[in-house]
Order: C-alpha cells, then sequence, then structure tokens
C-alpha cells in the first residue's frame, strides 16, 4: 500500500515572472441563446428486424411478440393464435432532436436503444416509427438500417464486449412530417441568454452591440440575459440577428479548476492564481507480507491442525522528497509545469491542488468529477 504525505510551510522564495496572457475572442453567437429558438425532443416506439438471433426473448420481452403480431395484422398477414417466437427481432426507444425552423420533407439523425434482453442490434433494420412530442403529437416517422458502433464477440469460453452494441443510430433516419408554427420575424423584443452567466462578458455585449448599430438597443437586464428592443430598427429581426451575431466580443471566464478523477485529466482556466505557499511531497511505501504457519498435532492423538498467522510489515520511504516554493501571484500553469520537470503523477498533482485549496492558497472554484 502507497500513502503520499502533504507538507506546507512558509519558506523564501524565489519569485518568477509571469507573461502576459492575450485575451481570447470569440462571437456572439457562441455564447448565447435566442429565446424560443431551440430544439424539441422527440420519443418513439418501434421494432428492429432483421437481428442474426441476437434479439428479444419472448419469455423475458413478451411486448415483443405482441408489437410483431400488431405489425403483421397491419400488414394483412394473420397471426392470431400462432406461436412466434423469433430471435431476429428486437423492441427499442426511437430518440430524435427536432431543430429549430425545421420543416416538412427535411431529415434528421435518430438514436435506437433495446428495451428488451436483446444482445446486439448490429445488422437491423428500424420499421416505420412514429416519433412525438410532448404534447403526444406526431413530429417525424423513422426507419432505416441501424449503425452500431460497439461489438459483441462470443466463442465458447470467452466473451468480448466493447462499447454498447444495444444502442445505435440511423443517420437522416427520420422525415418530419409537422412543423412547428413559429413567427419568429412578428417579435418586437429579441432575448439572448448567455450559456453560462457573466456580468462582465454581459455588458460587454451590450455595449459591443450598441457601438455598432450606434444606438441604444441592447440592454443588459442580469449576469444571464440581454434584450434587444427592435422597436426603432428598420429590418427584420432576423436579419438584425444575423447583422449582429458574428461581433467578436471578450469573453471572461471565471478562475476555475476542473479535476477528473477517473481519467486523471485537470484543466486549468488561464486566471488561476496562487498565494505565497511551499508544498513538500513524498512518498511512503508499505509492504505487508502473510505467512500463515501449520501446526500439526502429533500422530494418533487428538489434536487439531492450527493455520497461525504470521504477518511482516515494512515501511520504505520511495523517492526523493520535492519542495517547490512560489511567490504570491504566480499562476497555477507554471506550478504543473515544475511538478512535471519533477516526475510528479497526475493523480498527485490533483492531490496537491485540493491541498492547496484547503489551505486557501488557490483562488479558483475547484470542481471535481
Amino acid at each position: 500500500m502507497k500513502t503520499s504525505i502533504w507538507l506546507v510551510a512558509a519558506l523564501a522564495v524565489i519569485p518568477v515572472a509571469c507573461a502576459p496572457q492575450a485575451l481570447a475572442q470569440t462571437r456572439i453567437r457562441d455564447v448565447v441563446n435566442v429565446e424560443g429558438v431551440r430544439q424539441n425532443d422527440l420519443v418513439g416506439y418501434g421494432i428492429v428486424v432483421g437481428l442474426n438471433g441476437t434479439g428479444d426473448s419472448v419469455r423475458n420481452s413478451p411486448f415483443t411478440e405482441d408489437s410483431l403480431t400488431q405489425m403483421l395484422e397491419r400488414l394483412g398477414v394473420n397471426v392470431q393464435g400462432e406461436d412466434i417466437k423469433p430471435k431476429n427481432v428486437a423492441a427499442v426507444l426511437v430518440t430524435a432532436s427536432l431543430p429549430a425552423f425545421a420543416r416538412n420533407g427535411s431529415s434528421i439523425d435518430v438514436s435506437v436503444s433495446s428495451i428488451g434482453d436483446a444482445s446486439n442490434l448490429e445488422g437491423g433494420t428500424l420499421i416505420l416509427t412514429a416519433l412525438k412530442g410532448a404534447d403526444n403529437e406526431v413530429y417525424a416517422v423513422a426507419q432505416g438500417s441501424i449503425i452500431v458502433s460497439g461489438i459483441d464477440v462470443q466463442a465458447e469460453a470467452s466473451r468480448e464486449t466493447r462499447g454498447t452494441p444495444t444502442g445505435g443510430t440511423v443517420p437522416n433516419g427520420a422525415r418530419i412530417e409537422r412543423e412547428i408554427n413559429y413567427d419568429f420575424n412578428d417579435r418586437s423584443k429579441i432575448t439572448l441568454a448567455l450559456r453560462n452567466p457573466d456580468f462582465t462578458t454581459a455588458a460587454r455585449i451590450e455595449d459591443t452591440i450598441n457601438a455598432s448599430l450606434k444606438t441604444r438597443v441592447a440592454s443588459m437586464r442580469d449576469p444571464g440575459t440581454i434584450e434587444l428592443d427592435l422597436s426603432g430598427v428598420p429590418e427584420s429581426p432576423s436579419r438584425f440577428l444575423a447583422s449582429i451575431e458574428n461581433l467578436p466580443i471578450t469573453v471572461s471566464n471565471p478562475a476555475r479548476i476542473v479535476i477528473d478523477e477517473k481519467s486523471g485529466t485537470i484543466v486549468l482556466g488561464e486566471d488561476v492564481t496562487i498565494s505565497k505557499v511551499a508544498i513538500a511531497q513524498g512518498n511512503i511505501s508499505i509492504k505487508v507480507t502473510e505467512y500463515p504457519v501449520v501446526s500439526q498435532p502429533n500422530p494418533f492423538s487428538d489434536g487439531e491442525t492450527i493455520v497461525l498467522p504470521r504477518s511482516d510489515i515494512q515501511v520504505t520511504e520511495t523517492g526523493s522528497r520535492n519542495i517547490a516554493m512560489l511567490e504570491p501571484n504566480v499562476s497555477l500553469s507554471q506550478l504543473i509545469k515544475g511538478l512535471n520537470a519533477l516526475g510528479v503523477s497526475p493523480q498527485e498533482m490533483a492531490d496537491i491542488i485540493r491541498s492547496m485549496k484547503t489551505a486557501g492558497a488557490i483562488h479558483a472554484d475547484l470542481i471535481i468529477r
């Protein structure tokens, strides 16, 4: 077993120069959403045919047989009273997103997921399935061959599965049959919603739009909302948005650190700074060895065989102790660069960052996933 010891002390340090970083610019369209312009979720129930013996079983998924019977009845095939036990049919849920301003006849992608005990949907074909919205109205119909990214290979004594073979997609598999009535050009006001609310970014968007038009059209309501008054704009709302959505702005992001525990990934914001701090890091290796001793009784006696536990514990310190000393306002990215030079692993870096946050030496939001 290995454990790590972190020590924090006030030590004299040598200041490190930090070069100023250029502020990144982006477009308004990349940081805001237009209120009312959004996707709508669709869902439907269907069946997949053409599977190579990997479909649902009748015992565990009786609804699959019922669905197949009803489909054949609609096609004029009478199977009432017949004992149908297909192995190449699976019941699935079909989901899709209806884009804003989608028109009749256009195609969208659909996702297909098994809801029975089918083991693989590879090679299957989705039969005509109605996709409904939250109002229970049919907005699209889906059909087509399923593309599965996962694999499932099975032999006599082993089995290998990669990804999820019980789910797949049908590219352009759904055709829109019903439109959502929404006249965007009838609006006299438009609301822009920031995807990441921030006072500074919202103020910059307001100033950029008003400076571009040389009139006060945009007004910041709160850090996540900017309202556009189109009462004095001669253009239609669609043309007006097209004229401002590509205006460049500088986004102000909060100082933030994201640590992904599973993959060992650490993402740092450019504004993350630390206070004066020193970090000492060293590893202690603890080795536990078990060697039980068996005690046998004398021959022809009434004794019992007893196993006596014996353990040996060795504690050793591996590697050298690393000490990092930093002046105030040094960026955390410089600290990470120095720790990399010392050979510190990503997991140890994550532990150091958490300890520094606990000590109050890091000025940023710490998000651990």
